[in-house]
């Protein structure tokens, strides 16, 4: 399974439902379930499905905060040459965070073990 890398406290947002896109600097191909990993904790907290990744113009960054949750202020600029959107869908935390070995290099994504 793919695992995406997320800071705190966007992973949070997305666990409680209030966060359905992850903006991001380029286009995903991957779809389906996917793992979710706290940066930095070196843990797996949950699971999303990844559903959609669709590319944004500026009116559509500062039409869509509540998908997002970017402050109005901070969303006066696209934060990417190329803006993506990531949509996710039905989040499922685990009641325990679920240690991973970190590979050098990974910053986006991580490849774990079936």
């Amino acid at each position: 399974m793919n695992a995406l890398i997320i800071k705190s406290p966007w992973i949070d947002r997305i666990f409680e439902g209030k966060k359905t896109w992850e903006i991001r600097g380029s286009n995903t191909k991957n779809r389906g379930k996917i793992a979710l990993i706290k940066s930095g904790s070196g843990m797996v907290y949950g699971e999303v499905d990844l559903i959609d990744s669709k590319e944004l113009n500026l009116t559509e960054y500062q039409e869509s905060r509540r998908f997002h949750g970017v402050e109005s202020e901070a969303a006066s600029v696209l934060p990417y040459k190329r803006t993506y959107a990531w949509v996710l869908d039905n989040p499922k935390i685990y009641k325990q965070p679920v240690p991973y070995k970190h590979p050098m290099g990974a910053v986006i994504w991580v490849r774990l073990p079936e």
